[in-house]
C-alpha cells in the first residue's frame, strides 16, 4: 500500500489500482473537480514517472494508448492543469513520491502489464447523467440519447432549428477540441451518414467553444459518450467499448488437449480481479444491476 497527500490530490495504490481523488485547493482545475475519483486499473498503465524540481515535483502516471476515453477524445489537446494523471508534490514529500512510483512499477513488473495500445477502454469513464454549459450552447447525456440547447451567442442559422437529440446509436463519432488562437474549439457529433461537417458556427450538432473557463468540461461529455461506442482499434464487428469490457461470457467454454484432458481452470486472482473491476463499473453505471448480476454469475461458474 503506498499514498501520498497534497494539497493538489491524493493519490493512493493498493496493487491493484491508483486510486486519485482531486484536491479541494482553489488551484485545482474545474475539470478535475467535476470529473471526481479516478480508479485506474494497473492493466490501464503505462509507466509512471516523478520530475523533482526546486519549489515542487510532478508525478504523472501514462496510461496505455487506448485505455481512457478522456484521453482519446482529447488526443493530447487538454490543458496540463486539466490532466487528472498529474499530481503536484511538494519539495518536501519528493521520497514519499519516489517510494509511490517505485511500488507502483513494481507491480507493473510482477503482473507483466503490456504497455501497449489496448484495443478496449479499461476505464469507465465520466459519471452519467452529466450536463455542461459552454461556448454557444449545453449538451446533456443520460448514458443513451444526447441533447443540444442553444443560447444567446449562438448563431441564428444554427439556432432557428431548435434544440438538437439523437440516440447514441446514431452516431459514428464524437469529438472534442479546444480553442487555439483566434480558432475556436467545438464539442462535434457527426451521426451515421452525414456529409461534410459545417463550420462549428453553423452546424446544428456542434457546440462551438470561445475559450473560456469550462470549455474543458465539454470534454468529460465527449468521452462520457465514446465510452459507450465501438472503440477506434477495436475490430469492426466488436459490440461497444464498454460492453467489452464489463460483460462476460454468459457460459465459459472448456476446451480440451490433445490428450482429451481439461484444460486448467483460470487463475483464482485473475478471476477476483475481474470481479471487482465488474463492480467498479457497475458502481460508475456503465453497468446495469440486471447486467453486473449476470456477468458476476459467468465468472463465478469460473472458479
Amino acid at each position: 500500500m503506498a499514498e501520498i497527500i497534497q494539497k493538489d490530490g491524493t493519490w493512493t495504490f493498493d496493487g491493484d489500482a491508483v486510486r486519485i481523488v482531486p484536491g479541494r485547493d482553489k488551484g485545482v482545475s474545474l475539470l478535475r473537480q467535476t470529473l471526481g475519483e479516478v480508479l485506474v486499473p494497473l492493466r490501464a498503465l503505462a509507466g509512471i514517472s516523478y520530475e523533482p524540481g526546486r519549489k515542487a515535483g510532478m508525478l504523472r502516471l501514462r496510461l496505455r494508448d487506448g485505455a481512457d476515453p478522456l484521453l482519446q477524445v482529447t488526443a493530447g489537446r487538454l490543458p496540463e492543469a486539466s490532466d487528472p494523471y498529474r499530481l503536484t508534490v511538494e519539495a518536501d514529500r519528493s521520497g514519499v513520491a519516489e517510494y509511490f512510483v517505485d511500488e507502483v512499477r513494481q507491480a507493473l513488473l510482477l503482473d507483466q502489464v503490456d504497455p501497449g495500445p489496448t484495443t478496449s477502454y479499461l476505464l469507465p469513464g465520466p459519471a452519467v447523467p452529466i450536463t455542461v454549459g459552454a461556448g454557444d450552447g449545453t449538451a446533456a447525456f443520460d448514458g443513451e440519447r444526447v441533447a443540444l440547447e442553444w443560447n444567446w451567442t449562438t448563431e441564428e442559422a444554427k439556432r432557428s432549428g431548435g434544440p438538437r437529440g439523437f440516440h447514441i446509436g446514431d452516431l459514428r463519432s464524437v469529438e472534442w477540441g479546444p480553442s487555439k488562437g483566434l480558432e475556436n474549439g467545438w464539442l462535434r457529433f457527426t451521426l451515421a451518414g452525414a456529409g461534410k461537417p459545417l463550420a462549428p458556427k453553423y452546424d446544428p450538432h456542434t457546440v462551438e467553444l470561445f475559450g473560456f473557463k469550462k470549455d474543458p468540461l465539454m470534454a468529460l461529455v465527449a468521452a462520457a459518450v465514446a465510452v459507450r461506442m465501438p472503440h477506434p482499434a477495436a475490430p469492426q464487428d466488436a459490440p461497444p467499448a464498454a460492453s467489452v469490457t464489463a460483460i462476460a461470457p454468459a457460459e465459459p467454454q472448456k476446451s480440451l488437449d490433445p490428450a482429451g484432458a481439461a484444460a486448467p481452470a483460470e487463475d483464482h486472482d485473475a478471476l477476483l480481479r475481474r470481479l471487482r473491476e465488474l463492480g467498479e463499473l457497475h458502481q460508475s453505471g456503465v453497468l446495469t444491476a440486471e447486467e453486473f448480476t449476470s456477468a458476476k454469475q459467468a465468472v463465478l461458474r469460473r472458479f
